[in-house]
């Protein structure tokens, strides 16, 4: 059975709980994706679906794409994306796969790209102390040494002023306040990475499932 779905992340709200309690939760648009295509040991090495999402105009795909989604016989999508599955003969192509696959209550990992924050300091980047703001102190937000003075280089992996976000990010053991199957929306309590419209995987979580094998 697959254990993940493509989205859009719609933006954060809230719901209450019958407790009257308030729960932040994060609105995603999950499916209904396609299985476009379908990979196995014999051919590929591996088992996997590759899943299509979002609807695309046919004009603004080109003739390699075309052929792989008339193979499939289903419309040209957005975005494609694999999953790995111990073994995908029980799909067909063209077949939806939709939120009914998760269950209120259930834990789920999900993975988006970051919002980018443009050029950034070692303060907002990496969470460094500033230095004294006063008595004389023209040294107030630098990053600072730079290490041992013997070697002559700066060291791998040195914490320094950079591009900040719009990088994969993945944010495990959500869990999922709410699914409904009527409108293609799951409600994912807490916050999730990305901006509004930008595409997000959720699957089902790992780190409980090991957690519970070390027990």
């Amino acid at each position: 059975m697959a254990n993940g779905i493509l989205g859009k992340k719609i933006g954060m709200t809230q719901i209450f709980s019958p407790e009257g309690q308030a729960i932040p939760v994060t609105v995603v648009e999950a499916g209904p994706c396609v299985v476009v295509q379908k990979k196995s040991v014999a051919t590929d090495g591996y088992d996997a679906i590759q899943l299509g999402f979002e609807e695309k105009k046919e004009r603004l795909v080109n003739k390699p794409m075309k052929g792989h989604f008339n193979k499939a016989g289903v419309k040209p999508r957005r975005f494609l994306r694999e999953i790995r599955l111990d073994s995908g003969e029980s799909y067909d192509l063209g077949q939806e796969i939709k939120v009914d696959i998760f269950n209120e209550g259930e834990y789920v990992d999900v993975t988006g790209t970051s919002k980018g924050k443009g050029f950034a300091g070692v303060i907002k980047r990496w969470n460094f102390n500033r230095a004294a703001m006063s008595h004389g102190s023209m040294y107030h937000r630098r990053p600072g040494s730079l290490g041992a003075t013997d070697p002559a280089r700066v060291f791998k992996g040195r914490k320094l002023p950079g591009r900040l976000g719009g990088v994969r990010t993945t944010v495990l053991g959500l869990q999922l306040a709410k699914v409904d199957p009527e409108r293609n929306l799951l409600l994912i309590k807490g916050a999730i990475p990305g901006a509004n419209g930008s595409l997000v995987f959720i699957r089902k979580t790992v780190v409980r499932a090991k957690r519970a094998n070390q027990k």
